[in-house]
């Protein structure tokens, strides 16, 4: 799981949507080095103050996930860091009637892994995601080999190890630097893993050649680009890449498309509040 580089943290949301229920507090018990944050609804998540913090990256990776396969019920996330694609994913997917949705979700670091633990069983959640502390380069030894997936997400780390300076905080650093895989080895570890029909969703950087080369590498045909442009005129810096057994891949070829979260001025584009209102923030424009 890397550190995201969107605009959007729950600290930009509305002061009413980021207040906890007294009785989810109290179930977590954050000590005063660790935040409770609303994902979407009235799902809560458990984050480091000063270290790894879900961001816009993930919002639209689990967005995008979500649309690829709206019927699906076996989910994985890989890296799954403290728990925000793969739980975004769920609870769109659950909010579109499927109930009997299940996630699984792997991570290497303790850190990550134990704060994912502790949100997903202070919001309930317990009988329908399993968190695993475990590499995914070595995933059968943290998931059946036998199991497949309809879904499969993935936010590597965006950068290799030399390629720009690592934070001091381990916690963040292994979100954003390769230091246990890249996005190749996602792709690697997702591929044997998809059900028939299955969907691999992952976000990268836009402009990082693996990003095409991974699921090629891999086995499977890219069949819907969205590069995420963060202010209007400006480049894409990241994508979510929607990707199938080529097998599975239907006639017609790939869709490439563009999501801008603000305009030139700063405001909130109507695409991307139409997604916040979707997951329960509101119509606010900021």
């Amino acid at each position: 799981m890397r550190d995201g580089v969107g605009l959007w943290t729950p600290d930009a949301l509305p002061a009413r949507m980021t207040t906890p229920p007294p009785n989810l507090l109290a179930r977590l018990a954050p000590s005063a080095d660790e935040s409770v944050d609303r994902l979407l609804d009235d799902w809560w998540i458990l984050q480091l103050r000063r270290g790894h913090r879900f961001s816009t990256d993930d919002l639209v990776c689990g967005w995008c996930a979500a649309a690829a396969r709206p019927d699906a019920t076996r989910l994985l996330d890989l890296g799954s860091g403290v728990g925000s694609v793969g739980l975004y994913t769920l609870g769109l997917l659950r909010r579109r009637g499927q109930d009997h949705a299940s996630l699984i979700g792997v991570e290497a670091q303790a850190v990550s892994h134990g704060l994912a633990r502790r949100s997903v069983e202070a919001n309930g959640l317990g009988a329908v995601v399993s968190m695993r502390h475990g590499d995914l380069r070595s995933l059968d030894a943290v998931v059946d080999p036998a199991e497949r997936f309809d879904l499969i997400t993935g936010s590597p780390p965006y950068f290799p190890e030399g390629t720009a300076l690592p934070s001091p905080h381990p916690q963040r650093a292994a979100c954003r630097m390769e230091l246990r895989g890249s996005v190749l080895d996602y792709a690697a570890a997702a591929a044997p893993r998809l059900a028939p029909g299955g969907r691999f969703v992952f976000v990268m950087t836009a402009r990082d050649p693996r990003t095409e080369q991974a699921p090629a590498d891999a086995g499977l045909a890219v069949l819907d680009r969205l590069d995420v442009v963060f202010r209007r005129g400006e480049d894409p810096m990241v994508a979510v890449l929607t990707c199938a057994r080529r097998e599975d891949a239907p006639e017609g070829g790939r869709h490439a498309r563009t999501l801008v979260i603000r305009e030139a001025d700063g405001a909130l584009s109507q695409d991307y509040r139409a997604i916040r209102v979707a997951l329960g923030f509101g119509d606010a424009a900021r």
